[in-house]
């Protein structure tokens, strides 16, 4: 007999033995019924329990961005060059720079005439200057005319502009003159300080193409 069936029949109505047919058929279908279920339950829980677990992606930290600091002046920086000027007193200095005297400066500049004293300062070396480029650039010649004080230490005490040139022809005189060697004059036996005029000339003949 078809199971379908079975349950069709009352259990007054069917036999005995159909009877237990029917209440072991129910059993069964009870068991198939909680095995589905059981299935359909279990089968989303194994699947995601056998799903790995995509790593949770941490942050990556930015680096750290530090504060830009201004870029540093230079320890060596150079002071603006000074240009010599006419009837001008200048310093010699130790990096080869000019320093103008200024008149609160001055003191006491008493400085002999080559006539006022009884022994002249005898000039030991005196250098020549170099000639600029932009002077050979522009063609600039000529000569520079400069009054030196030469101080009873054998040290130039300083140095004044009478004639001057352009393109830093002035500026490299004075440097020139800052670097005579001379014995000091005498005056009643002893050492003082006298003016000595020195004159540079500038020609571009006597000027080397491999100078400045």
């Amino acid at each position: 007999m078809f199971p379908g069936a079975q349950l069709l029949c009352a259990p007054k109505l069917c036999p005995t033995g159909t009877s237990k047919s029917v209440a072991h058929s129910l059993s069964s279908m009870k068991l198939i019924l909680f095995i589905i279920v059981l299935l359909v339950v279990a089968a989303p829980l194994a699947a995601q329990s056998g799903r790995r677990a995509n790593p949770v992606a941490l942050p990556t930290p930015s680096p750290e961005q530090k504060p830009v600091e201004p870029p540093k002046a230079l320890a060596t920086e150079q002071a603006p060059q000074v240009t010599a000027e006419k009837n001008q007193d200048y310093r010699c200095t130790d990096d080869g720079t000019l320093a103008r005297i200024l008149e609160s400066e001055s003191g006491n500049n008493k400085g002999f005439l080559p006539k006022e004293v009884d022994t002249r300062a005898a000039i030991i070396s005196k250098p020549n200057p170099k000639y600029t480029r932009e002077a050979r650039r522009a063609g600039v010649q000529g000569y520079v005319v400069l009054k030196v004080l030469l101080s009873s230490k054998e040290s130039i005490d300083r140095v004044r502009v009478v004639r001057r040139l352009p393109f830093g022809l002035t500026e490299t005189a004075i440097q020139a003159a800052c670097e005579i060697k001379f014995k000091p004059a005498i005056k009643d036996g002893q050492a003082v300080a006298q003016w000595f005029t020195a004159e540079y000339v500038f020609r571009l003949a006597d000027s080397s193409i491999f100078g400045p």
